[in-house]
């Protein structure tokens, strides 16, 4: 399963729909024609302007020593098993996780706030009367790794070019952008068409990094390559080995290091990423020492397998850390450019054959929570019968919509836990059925008699020991079901592509989500686009018109109405089928580190939180 996670709930006791007719409060009714240090999608921003760092970063804290980690999420065309290029803004090849490390953005994201930027090339941003214009004062210090000045001709280079040759992800973000002009060398206007989303540009001031218009000067920025990129963030490459390993070396005089967004963070001097093809001998590693940090997803491993002596020792911690407040998506993606796939009685037929009572009790060790929504863990997850203003929503697309979703939210089949509950098959078997599907001996085939193939694509060998039951029940009821284990360039080439029947995938959503960021997962614009997270190949108007209400929300409260109303028609589609959750982050690390607490509510990178403890180094002989 694929874990991505994007830039950044609130509890909301009620929701208000305003008329068509309502003024544009973009931004909370942020001040326009004035120059803010930050910006806020609702409500209040945390920081005052003078404020002097985060109150998660730690600016006492030491610098020094090594953070070799396994990265529990990546981002763009990133890979945890092998990288074959350092681009991680294209589509193209596999890069290794935190290359973004290297890259400035206009404003940084607070981890404790949900939907709130802070200047950092950026010292100012000025936001115009009709609130479609953003002109950002940049900071004459911005200076990239060699030395040379970042300006805003950078800037305009660097979105220029994600907007033409970016990953989808970014791309995406940039799809309203009307126009992005350097006024001079530290003046820069971004102006949008009016149709992008009020919140859009938090995620294009926060996600989009800055090159270097010097350095792409004499190189394509489409290449695959491993010549390591100019940046200008608070790491920069080390050594590498092709595949196998990477450094990032902090820069001891990052240009950034004391202004607020950036103060008391980044304390590593090097962050160590091995890359291993497979989980075990990742885990050998991490029991040797080699790896010092590691969040567990195997609920067998973590219940069975940490018994080894360091454990014993105390010289290796188990924890579990609070997850973040923010929407998780873990499902399975069923390709709808398939022909096979596209009815949905298909794909509710599949989700009847997975038996969640029986995995958690026999191979979960009970740890995990049985998925219904793809917004888990947040206040956008559905329950119960629609409010009056989810009702209010809906209605305008009433013959568009199944009529079960005026009832309650849909929640999985529950199975009787015995691995092949009966009436969960046999009610599969009349699905497939209903949807013109018929036996051929043992298989179900369609009119022209072609078989009912389902290849379930996974990228490490521990899925098939969860998957495996899934698969045996397909083939009792007439799919024939496989799994096909592929190495992680394949598998990334064959996402790319789209060249897959069905793939599990886990993606942590921004807590205040934009029209653009839904888009790249739901939205029909991003069906089409290769390397797009829209993996089933969702195209679906009324859809789209729910994600562009999402553009129009003025309130969390309306926001959430919106995203509960999008919740119950994508559970009912099935589209993405959800599987399984977990509510705490399962961790084990060497004590050897110091870090604040309690963690940020809304993200958890512990490469830029915590800090060599070298007392408790030198305890356990890691000095």
């Amino acid at each position: 399963m694929t874990l991505l996670n994007r830039r950044d709930v609130l509890k909301v006791s009620s929701a208000t729909i305003l008329t068509a007719m309502a003024p544009r409060l973009a931004l909370a009714e942020v001040v326009t024609g004035a120059p803010l240090h930050g910006l806020s999608a609702f409500g209040e921003l945390k920081y005052p302007k003078d404020f002097t760092h985060f109150d998660y970063a730690n600016p006492d804290a030491p610098k020094g020593g090594t953070f070799a980690f396994s990265p529990p999420n990546w981002l763009f065309n990133q890979s945890p098993q092998t990288f074959n290029t350092l681009n991680t803004f294209s589509a193209k090849g596999d890069a290794p996780p935190r290359m973004e490390l290297c890259y400035d953005t206009l404003m940084a994201s607070a981890l404790d706030e949900p939907d709130s930027v802070y200047g950092l090339v950026a010292e100012t941003v000025t936001v115009s009367a009709d609130r479609n214009s953003f002109t950002f004062k940049l900071r004459p210090e911005a200076r990239f790794h060699d030395g040379s000045p970042l300006t805003a001709h950078d800037v305009v280079f660097s979105f220029q070019t994600m907007q033409k040759k970016g990953h989808p992800e970014l791309l995406l973000l940039l799809t309203e952008m009307k126009e992005i002009v350097a006024e001079d060398d530290h003046t820069l206007r971004l102006t949008f068409t009016g149709k992008h989303s009020d919140r859009a540009i938090l995620d294009v001031a926060a996600s989009m990094p800055i090159l270097s218009r010097t350095w792409y000067a004499t190189r394509d920025f489409d290449a695959s390559t491993l010549e390591p990129p100019l940046g200008s963030g608070a790491y920069r490459v080390g050594s590498i080995s092709a595949g196998q390993g990477i450094e990032y070396e902090r820069v001891v005089d990052d240009w950034a290091k004391d202004l607020p967004v950036r103060r008391g963070l980044n304390h590593f001097d090097r962050i160590k990423i091995d890359f291993y093809r497979d989980r075990q001998p990742q885990f050998e590693a991490f029991k040797k020492g080699d790896i010092f940090w590691r969040m567990e997803h195997t609920a067998k491993t973590w219940a069975t397998e940490y018994n080894f002596p360091a454990i014993q020792q105390k010289r290796v911690l188990k924890r579990e850390f609070s997850g973040e407040k923010r929407p998780q998506l873990q499902a399975w993606a069923v390709n709808q450019r398939r022909e096979h796939f596209r009815d949905a009685r298909v794909r509710e037929a599949i989700s009847l054959c997975f038996d969640f009572q029986w995995t958690q009790k026999n191979l979960f060790y009970g740890m995990y929570e049985q998925s219904q929504s793809l917004f888990e863990q947040s206040d956008f997850r559905a329950t119960g019968k629609p409010s009056p203003e989810e009702l209010a929503l809906m209605e305008p697309f009433r013959d568009r919509l199944p009529e079960s979703i005026f009832g309650e939210a849909l929640i999985q089949a529950p199975s009787d836990g015995s691995g092949r509950d009966r009436k969960n098959l046999r009610r599969a078997v009349e699905l497939l059925t209903g949807a013109g599907f018929k036996r051929n001996g043992n298989r179900f085939v369609d009119a022209q008699d072609k078989p009912l193939n389902l290849e379930m694509l996974i990228q490490a060998e521990v899925f098939a020991r969860v998957y495996s039951p899934f698969i045996n029940n397909l083939q009792a009821i007439g799919i024939n079901a496989s799994l096909r284990l592929v190495d992680p360039a394949q598998y990334q080439t064959r996402l790319q592509d789209f060249d897959f029947d069905m793939v599990g995938m886990a993606v942590q959503l921004s807590a205040t989500p934009t029209r653009e960021s839904l888009e790249s997962i739901f939205g029909s614009r991003s069906a089409s686009a290769p390397g797009s997270y829209n993996l089933p190949g969702i195209a679906d108007p009324v859809i789209d018109a729910l994600i562009a209400k999402v553009s129009d929300a003025h309130s969390r409260a309306e926001l959430i109405s919106i995203m509960r109303v999008l919740d119950r028609l994508l559970r009912i589609r099935r589209d993405w089928i959800p599987n399984w959750f977990s509510a705490n982050h399962l961790v084990a690390y060497w004590d050897m580190f110091g870090f604040k607490e309690p963690k940020p509510d809304y993200g958890f990178p512990v490469e830029i939180l915590w800090w060599l403890d070298e007392a408790k180094a030198k305890a356990i002989g890691k000095v």
